[in-house]
């Protein structure tokens, strides 16, 4: 059952400064866990399938790097 929209607003404006800590806390993590997930993917995928060749795991971490910044952004200006 979602809470109504009252509430979790108030909820997220209480806890805003936990979570953008939590996140910056635990960046390197995620980055690291999405960038194995992703080196998989290009283990899975033979390279003449590709459109181009890059490596997926470097390219993931930056878009997920982008993700979170944008995050924090959304956060902050809640």
């Amino acid at each position: 059952m979602a809470l109504p929209r009252l509430v979790r607003n108030s909820l997220l404006r209480l806890a805003k400064d936990d979570i953008l800590e939590f996140i910056a806390e635990n960046e390197d993590t995620l980055v690291h866990y999405v960038r194995e997930e992703l080196d998989r993917v290009d283990e899975r995928l033979p390279e003449e399938q590709m459109f181009i060749d890059i490596k997926m795991g470097a390219l993931g971490e930056e878009l997920v790097r982008a993700v979170l910044a944008a995050m924090v952004r959304f956060i902050e200006d809640y």
